[in-house]
């Protein structure tokens, strides 16, 4: 399942701004080359899945923010060059929120984050092993 399609970067960002970033044939066709946006949606998938490491993958139920962070990371991807500063700044927010995704710092409504519970119920304290020993303060004692 991916997080992006093709027809909601087209509606996201317009038909003429994809033709532009992705019509990349020497001779230009004036349309949307669909290889061309189909191979950044897959790497885009890819991408965000290394930072969801706490979710079970792949995700049966794609959640609210990922469609909007695929979108924001391919269109970025997509430019061979220097993208608009809004697209720049839509890239490095999603970026933040994914890395905070991957810290737990935000949940996402999907199967694998189990909710950390204590091992043990009290206190555990390792020391190291005493120096000192009857056997060897004989005649000390």
């Amino acid at each position: 399942m991916t997080y992006a399609t093709l027809e909601q970067l087209t509606e996201r960002y317009g038909e003429s701004l994809l033709v532009q970033i992705t019509d990349r044939g020497e001779v230009p066709t004036g349309t949307i080359d669909t290889e061309v946006v189909e191979r950044a949606l897959k790497n885009t998938d890819g991408f965000i899945n290394g930072f969801l490491g706490r979710y079970k993958l792949p995700l049966v139920v794609v959640p609210d923010p990922l469609p909007d962070l695929a979108q924001s990371i391919a269109i970025y991807k997509l430019h061979r060059f220097e993208p608009d500063p809004k697209i720049k700044d839509e890239y490095k927010d999603a970026l933040r929120l994914l890395r905070d995704i991957a810290d737990g710092l935000v949940k996402l409504s999907a199967e694998g984050v189990e909710t950390p519970g204590t091992a043990g119920n009290g206190v555990r304290i390792t020391d190291r092993e005493r120096p000192l020993t009857e056997a060897n303060l004989k005649g000390y004692i």
